[in-house]
This record gives structure tokens, sequence and C-alpha cells, in this order.
């Protein structure tokens, strides 16, 4: 069943139209009530009745109230069909003149699709073996006044979705869909951490110091105290300091906010899981992760082999665990200059990198690795020994102090988490955390800055700690078969409206 067309052209005499339909609700007093209460919801009737026969459903004595958004009519006389859409899904209701009386009738015929409206009646099947809600009562409840579109997901315009997400998620039940599996992610994600001993906490979101991760902050101003404040881009640093005082196994979900550009992968708020726990190392963290994600999937979408973007996923399998240097080796054959910093220079320069004169030999073995390697990270893989050079929080490699106990989580050619075993030395945070104001005073405007209290906490004595961050939005479009992070985010950044 689906409603008559509307040419956009007509959108603004329809408006008109439907406003003078709720003047005369306001004139009659039945504008806007909210006195209808309902008892039930379409999939239970669904469930409860709609493998009955018709003449099963004869015998069924029971009243049910519905109320919903009225998605399609058809008119016929002295009866009329309808489509009314809850929370749950849709039902057909069935209207007719004798059973409502004229006037009520009337009301159900001059109703325009998109009004919200309460009905009451009986379960029967119609000659096509449809389910459907013989209406006994009806009272409109709210006025639609702006016509939907016939065929909202059809339009070329995605950003009109994003933008008016609220018509979107009324036309689009596939939408509502993606965004109730990222509830349950984030309801498994909890409920699996509890678990095993970890502790939800929330730390600050304005800041004093834009710490905890490389990036470009928001910055605001706080008037009380006469100085500038930072919106959180990572709660790194004072989840630490909770590890510091005891809590040896903590985690939070959070919003983050770093200034920067729009992208399918970027967005300038985003949500994160931060998890950390003493006595564990960054394998440790890696095993977690592992078992994290499969679980999710398998919770999520009833499986662990999913398919994203066209291609099939197995998280069965053991994830691949590979260090930067053999990972931009094998995707750059014939190049052995890892330690030659002109080298390094030259092979970035030559696939499109950048190459500034700060730059380090991690520096630009890190770029070279996000040209020409990250991509093409499709199945599930760890990449391991991240630089220091860019990785000024976690904790130097025994073995080689110019690599860190660090990974990264790759999954559909993303990264999906960050993770490390925690550098919890002082002196040698503090001298990271001087050539961190050194490369912003050079004019990398993603360095960190110098964080004296984070420093006396670390004084105190950090026990050796495992970290990890997941960015829940992008385990959601992998989980979703989202092709854009504004796929997953109920009201994505958008540029203003011309």
């Amino acid at each position: 069943m689906t409603d008559t067309p509307t040419p956009p052209q007509d959108e603004n005499h329809l408006i008109a139209t439907r406003r003078e339909k709720l003047a005369a609700q306001r004139a009659a007093g039945q504008a806007f009530p909210n006195t209808f209460r309902r008892d039930t919801l379409s999939d239970h009737l669904h469930g409860a009745y709609g493998e009955q026969s018709a003449e099963q459903l004869e015998q069924v004595e029971a009243r049910f109230r519905l109320a919903g958004r009225l998605m399609a009519k058809r008119v016929m006389g002295k009866a009329s069909f309808g489509q009314l859409q809850d929370s749950a899904g849709r039902i057909q209701i069935f209207c007719q003149r004798d059973t409502l009386g004229e006037e009520t009738y009337r009301m159900f015929k001059t109703a325009d699709v998109g009004d919200i409206l309460g009905v009451s009646g009986r379960v029967f099947k119609t000659k096509t073996g449809e389910l459907s809600l013989w209406v006994e009562t009806l009272q409109p409840l709210v006025k639609n006044l702006r016509p939907l579109p016939e065929k909202w997901a059809g339009l070329t315009d995605t950003e009109v979705r994003y933008r008016q997400r609220y018509v979107d998620l009324i036309v689009n039940p596939e939408v509502r869909a993606v965004f109730e599996k990222r509830g349950q992610t984030v309801r498994f994600i909890r409920n699996f951490l509890d678990a095993i001993g970890f502790v939800e906490v929330e730390t600050p979101m304005l800041q004093p110091i834009a710490g905890g991760a490389t990036a470009r902050p928001f910055v605001s101003r706080h008037n009380a105290l006469d100085r500038d404040v930072y919106l959180r881009i990572a709660p790194e640093l004072y989840l630490k300091r909770l590890v510091v005082g005891g809590f040896e196994k903590v985690y939070e979900i959070n919003r983050n906010f770093r200034n920067e550009g729009l992208s399918t992968r970027h967005n300038p708020e985003f949500t994160m899981l931060e998890f950390y726990q003493a006595y564990a190392d960054y394998r440790d963290a890696m095993d977690l992760v592992e078992t994290l994600v499969r679980d999710c999937a398998v919770t999520v979408n009833g499986s662990a082999q999913l398919r994203y973007d066209g291609r099939d996923y197995d998280l069965d399998q053991p994830f691949r665990r590979w260090s930067m240097r053999d990972a931009v080796a094998h995707f750059n054959p014939g190049f052995s200059g890892f330690d030659d910093r002109a080298a390094l220079a030259a092979q970035v320069r030559a696939v499109g990198g950048d190459v500034k004169e700060g730059y380090g030999a991690g520096k630009l073995l890190t770029e070279l690795f996000e040209k020409t390697v990250e991509a093409k990270l499709m199945d599930p893989t760890f990449i391991t020994e991240y630089p220091t050079e860019v990785s000024p929080l976690a904790r130097r490699n025994d073995d080689n102090p110019e690599v860190t106990d660090r990974f990264e989580f790759f999954l559909g050619g993303r990264e999906v988490a960050n993770g490390f075993s925690e550098l919890n030395d002082p002196d040698d945070q503090a001298a990271r955390f001087k050539a961190q104001v050194a490369a912003k005073d050079a004019g990398d405007d993603e360095a960190m800055v110098y964080d004296a209290d984070y420093i006396r906490a670390l004084e105190y004595g950090l026990p050796p700690t495992a970290g990890v961050g997941i960015g829940i939005d992008r385990l959601v479009m992998f989980l979703t078969d989202a092709p854009s992070i504004r796929d997953v985010l109920l009201f994505p950044a958008m540029r203003p409206e011309s």
C-alpha cells in the first residue's frame, strides 16, 4: 500500500492545506491531545496472531489499543485501509464507516499520511491473509504539517537524510535498525567489561590541558576561572591517574572532540571506549581486544562471519599480528632504507606523503605506513612496534628503545583500536612531553603539551599497565555494513545549510 507521490513543487500548497486542517482541529478542541494510552505494539500482534487463521482470529475477543504514524492510506468509499507504524514495525488498519460512525470515519478519510493516530479494535485477517486491526475507535493525536517523501531512501542528496535524521528514521526502517545495533554494541561492551571486573567511571570533558592524544583541540573559555579550557580529545591521562589511585581495572565510554576535517571515517565528535588494566601488557590487551570484537559480532549479528562493503570476513580466524616495519616492507617491495632518514623521506615523497623538517625516521616510517599499508589491511590485523617518536605515552620496548610496546587494530582497511603498555617512568614521560612541546613550537599543531600534574601522578607510581582505545563508531560501521561514519551517527556534523 502506498500513498500518492507528492511532487516537490506542491509542498507549500500541501503544508497550507494541512494547516487549515489543524486550525479546524484547534477550533474543535481536538488539537494535540494527550489522553490516549496504548496497550500493545505492532510486533506483539504479529507475533501472537500472525500465524493464526481467519477462523481462529474470529474467536479472539480481546481488544487492542495502538498508536503510531499513518504511513499509507487507501480510501474506498465506506471502508478504507491504512498502514500504522510504531516503534516496533507496521500493521494494517481497517476503518469502516458503519463501525466508526460518520464523523470519526470522516476524520480518517481526511487524515494525511504522516499524521499520528490512536486506534483500538480487534484483530482479523483480510481476504489476502494479511493480519489487520479492525478499528472500532479512532483519535487523531498529532497533525503532520510537512508531507513525507514517498521514497526517502531514493533521494540523491544523502546530506538531506543526515541533516533531517528525524525524517530518515520515519521512512527508512533499516536506518533505525542500524542505531538499535549501535545500542546493542555499547551494551555488550559494558556487560563484557563488567563481567571481568572492570569499573566504569566518568572523567572531565572540559579540561585545562588538551592531553591524552595527538590532535588539534576545540578551545572554549571558562568565565568564572578566567581561563581557556579544551574539549576532551581523550580521557587517557585521567583514567591512568585513577589506576595510580588504585582502580586496577577501569573503563569509560566517552565522547571525544577533535578539531579535524570531515570524511567517511572522521567526525569532529565521536565515541570511544578506553580501558586500562594494571599488571598487564600490550599483548594481554591484544588478546582482550580480539575476544571483545569477535564476541561483539556474534552477540550483535549472530555470527562471527560478516559481510562488509561487498567483502566477506571471518572473525573466527586468529587475528594477524604484524610489526609496522614488516608490513611496510611487504607493501613497499625493494625498499630497505628503514634506518636512513633521507631514504625514508624520499620514499614518503614518492608515495605522496608529507615530509617536514622536524620529522625523524620514526615519524617518516609512520607516514609511509599510513600512505601505503593502512587501507590494505582488510582482515583483522594488529600492527605492532610503533616508533617511539609517534607514541609519546607508550612504554619503550626493552630490546629496541626506538619502538614501543604498542599496537593498532585494523579491520576493513580502517584503524579501529589503539593500545599499548603504558609508559610509567615519570622521567621518561617528562622527556617525551618536552619533545612534544618542541614539536608544537616547530609547527605541529597536533602535538601534546606538558602536563605537570600527570607527571606528579606518575611520581606516586603507576603500576605496569596496559591501555586500549576502541572507536565505537568505526566498530559499528563494520557491524552494520555502513560505508560512512555519518551512517552510524544520529546527528553527524554538517556544513551550514545554504
